[in-house]
């Protein structure tokens, strides 16, 4: 097929690739533009975009596809399909309908379930045993077209946010695939997504890393592997931050935010955490026991949410 690829960041990378792999006709890649990164705020291409031209790929790079122009020179691309991962940018009716097939998006949930910005991350924090690939047709409500393939993945009681991250990557760059040759062959149709079991993945913001010790322990574990890398995990004491990379939980009790043992073991709202892998700004993460020989934090030190 000839078709149109758009997304931003490394989870989309294997789709693109696959795609070319496969043979399809990439008439051009869309992505977010070029953003300062770095110490010196140097603007960086996404992922995508890299990969796009180091494979000789014509790169567009939008800042949206509202405008007449945009939207004149995405059909004049006269794809038969667009392909969508984790782009970013609204779609338009203008540009949903333009292709021949229209719009496909590879979702990191199992739809219903986790519409929206950050389905991997809330997947994690909500405790769901399992989560997985859908596969859609882009209507214009959020994530609620019908789906033509899923796959599911459990989540066990380790799984982070970067292993099910990688696993949903190269899961969707399958199914695509897969689901392109469906489509060519007419052996694949979309059913409708169920109408019960809606719910949404909002926008990780960046203070939903601050630890409240208030909590339940298990709740806090969970967010420690949902939010690493990013906006990450941490709690202060005596006006300095420290990150949490690693926790486990345990039976104990105390008073929320006080440490109970010589193991940085903190008491939570139900519960214990026992933080594992920690990191102060500047320094590199280290695990508990190399950390506390630089940094004592003694039975009866208190931590701040």
């Amino acid at each position: 097929m000839r078709l149109i690829f758009m997304g931003s960041p490394d989870f989309a990378v294997p789709a693109l690739a696959a795609l070319s792999d496969a043979g399809h006709d990439i008439a051009c890649v869309y992505s977010q533009p070029p953003r300062p990164a770095g110490r010196g705020h140097k603007e960086r291409p996404s992922a995508v975009h890299a990969f796009a031209e180091s494979g000789g790929l014509p790169v567009l790079t939008p800042k949206s596809l509202k405008g007449e122009a945009e939207q004149k020179a995405f059909a004049a691309l006269a794809a038969d399909v667009a392909v969508v991962a984790a782009y970013g940018l609204i779609l338009p009716d203008a540009i949903l309908n333009a292709p021949r097939f229209g719009c496909l998006n590879i979702h990191a949930s199992l739809l219903p379930r986790w519409r929206g910005a950050a389905p991997i991350q809330r997947a994690i924090m909500a405790g769901d045993a399992e989560s997985g690939i859908a596969v859609i047709r882009l209507v214009k409500e959020l994530d609620a077209g019908p789906i033509l393939l899923a796959e599911r993945t459990p989540i066990t009681p380790e799984t982070t946010a970067q292993d099910l991250h990688d696993t949903l990557s190269k899961m969707g760059a399958r199914l695509i695939v897969k689901a392109l040759a469906g489509i060519a062959d007419k052996s694949l149709t979309a059913a409708p997504q169920p109408s019960e079991g809606v719910t949404y993945a909002h926008k990780l913001e960046r203070d939903e890393g601050r630890l409240d010790w208030t909590l339940p322990a298990d709740e806090l574990e969970r967010t420690v592997r949902a939010l690493n890398p990013w906006p990450g995990v941490w709690f202060e004491h005596q006006g300095t931050r420290i990150k949490v990379l690693a926790a486990k939980t345990g039976k104990g009790s105390g008073e929320p935010g006080a440490v109970i043992d010589d193991k940085l073991t903190v008491a939570c709202g139900s519960g214990t955490l026992t933080l594992k892998q920690l990191q102060r700004a500047g320094k590199e993460p280290t695990m508990a026991e190399d950390f506390l020989r630089g940094y004592p934090l003694p039975a009866g030190a208190r931590l701040h949410n």
